[in-house]
């Protein structure tokens, strides 16, 4: 597949001065309603997520509608260009292709009454997937959304997989499935084809391990597939844009060979009132103790998690980490990218964050 047709536009060295831009970033929503289940097939399949739906589907009513009216001003704010979420955009767990069909399409029409100013651009999560139809519903319903949004950016996702890039003005962003084999093939052709000053890895599961659920990493289990995937994003200093923890953070992880990448994580499942930060942590805090954030957490495995962070922890020199839901604004300008963190649903700024800073530390 050629660079175009990956959505990659090349740029000559006398046209890399790019107009700035901003983004929205949003983490996971597990947009969710009640009559979106079959529970009978829920009980049945032994899955202990009967509570969490109706939390999800009391925040989709009380919560989200907050969250997108504050995305949508601070867009407007910002004049951004692009609002993008990693993942997890539904709860899932339907039980059906039909009843998958009808959350995939109820979150699309949330998201264009919301009138957010901006495509509307995501990755696909673990939830997006799980249930029986879930995977054909997903290609049904949001690949074509995808398209649509992307095409203006020279985006298109393949038949088989949902692996997409977009160019816009000087940063590539590449939308990695990490429920597919295909895609580290994919990336690897796509970073190879990336000629803009910045690229974004847009992928649901953290690639570098952070908080409690040190084993809730892309390949925690293939060692082979996973320094792969670090050394690619490393080679190319990579801003790797994530989710799945449901924790904010941010770091830099170094990689063989003298790479190194930025990896930001971001929460939008948020619960109704102020929202503070709690268990903050900082760059002298990337030990094994950081599984102390959530005790009740596999106690049972507490000795492999601390393993992981003994592991990781020589590749790790900048790290940041709070429980603090919300979304993030981030701009791209020249040489620099910036994060600004917004708490909650009421869109008030809570950090800055150089991002170039802590890549370069």
């Amino acid at each position: 597949m050629t660079a175009g047709a990956m959505g990659i536009q090349h740029v000559s060295a006398a046209t890399q001065e790019q107009p700035g831009f901003t983004f929205a970033l949003l983490g996971d929503l597990h947009f969710d309603r009640l009559e979106h289940h079959d529970f009978q097939w829920l009980a049945a399949s032994g899955k202990p997520d009967h509570s969490q739906i109706l939390r999800y589907s009391e925040l989709t009513s009380a919560v989200m509608p907050k969250l997108f009216s504050a995305v949508k001003q601070q867009v407007h704010t910002d004049k951004a260009t692009l609002v993008l979420q990693v993942g997890d955009l539904v709860e899932g767990l339907c039980g059906s292709e039909a009843l998958a069909r009808k959350q995939n399409e109820e979150s699309l029409a949330f998201v264009k009454d919301a009138a957010l100013g901006a495509p509307f651009l995501f990755t696909k999560g673990n939830h997006d997937v799980t249930g029986p139809g879930s995977e054909e519903a997903f290609r049904d319903v949001f690949h074509p959304f995808l398209n649509t949004a992307a095409a203006p950016f020279a985006g298109k996702l393949e038949p088989d997989h949902a692996c997409y890039a977009i160019t816009h003005g000087n940063a590539h962003f590449l939308f990695f499935d990490a429920y597919s084999k295909k895609s580290l093939g994919w990336l690897e052709a796509a970073l190879a084809a990336c000629t803009r000053r910045h690229v974004c890895v847009v992928i649901h599961p953290p690639v570098v391990p952070y908080g409690a659920r040190a084993t809730w990493n892309l390949y925690a289990k293939d060692k082979t597939s996973r320094e792969k995937l670090l050394t690619l994003l490393g080679r190319r200093e990579t801003i790797v844009l994530g989710g799945h923890i449901h924790k904010y953070s941010t770091l830099q992880r170094r990689t063989e060979g003298g790479g190194r990448f930025v990896q930001v994580a971001v929460s939008s499942v948020i619960s109704p009132g102020a929202v503070k930060a709690k268990d903050e942590l900082g760059a002298q805090d990337y030990t094994g103790d950081q599984i102390k954030v959530e005790p009740k957490h596999s106690p049972d495995t507490e000795p492999q998690r601390r393993a992981v962070y003994d592991a990781e922890r020589p590749w790790v020199s900048q790290f940041a980490y709070a429980d603090l839901p919300g979304f993030a604004m981030v701009r791209v300008q020249g040489e620099q990218v910036s994060l600004r963190m917004h708490a909650g649903s009421s869109g008030e700024a809570w950090r800055e964050v150089d991002l170039m800073k802590v890549l370069k530390a």
